[in-house]
C-alpha cells in the first residue's frame, strides 16, 4: 500500500520532466536574455505618461550603458474617458486607457527586431471631490505604465531567448 502511494506521489513529477519548460532567465545575469535586456536603450518618450513609462522601463531594462546594442522606441497612446453619465449630467465612472506599441531596433543594422502592442486599462469613480479624482487619475496612469512596462519586458524577453 506504501508502495503504491509513492508510486503516485513520484508520476506526476516524471511527467513534468518531460514538458520542454525551461526558465526565461536560466544563468543569471550572464544568461543571454539578462545581458540582451541590459543592452537596450529607451529614448526619451514625449509627454507625462512617456517620462513614467521611460522610467518604468529602465527600470527593469537596466542601463544600456555607453554602447547598446537594442532600441526600444515607444509611442504611447493615453485615453481618458468618462462613462456613466448620472442624473444631474455628471460622469460617474471613468476608465483610462495605455496603449504602447514598440519597436526593438538593432542599433548596428536599423533592423526592426519586434513591432507590437502591449496596453491595459483601469477603471475609477468621479466622486465629489475634484482632488480625489484627479489624484485616483495619476495613480490610475502609474499603475497603468508599470504594468505595460512589464508586459513589455516579458515580450523583449521572449525575442531575444528566441534569437539564441
Amino acid at each position: 500500500m506504501r508502495r503504491l502511494a509513492l508510486v503516485l506521489m513520484l508520476a506526476p513529477l516524471a511527467a513534468l520532466s518531460g514538458c520542454g519548460l525551461q526558465p526565461l532567465y536560466q544563468g543569471g545575469g550572464q544568461a543571454a536574455v539578462a545581458q540582451g535586456l541590459g543592452s537596450v536603450e529607451v529614448p526619451a518618450i514625449a509627454g507625462k505618461a512617456g517620462w513614467l513609462m521611460r522610467n518604468a522601463l529602465t527600470d527593469r531594462l537596466g542601463p544600456a550603458g555607453d554602447s547598446p546594442r537594442y532600441r526600444l522606441v515607444v509611442r504611447l497612446d493615453d485615453k481618458l474617458v468618462g462613462l456613466g453619465l448620472l442624473s444631474n449630467n455628471t460622469v460617474g465612472r471613468e476608465r483610462r486607457t495605455l496603449r504602447a506599441r514598440y519597436q526593438l531596433v538593432d542599433v548596428a543594422t536599423g533592423a526592426v527586431l519586434l513591432d507590437a502592442t502591449a496596453g491595459s486599462d483601469a477603471g475609477m469613480d468621479v466622486v465629489s471631490s475634484e482632488y480625489a479624482t484627479v489624484a485616483a487619475e495619476q495613480t490610475a496612469l502609474e499603475n497603468l505604465t508599470r504594468v505595460v512596462a512589464d508586459r513589455i519586458v516579458t515580450n523583449l524577453a521572449l525575442k531575444l531567448r528566441a534569437q539564441r
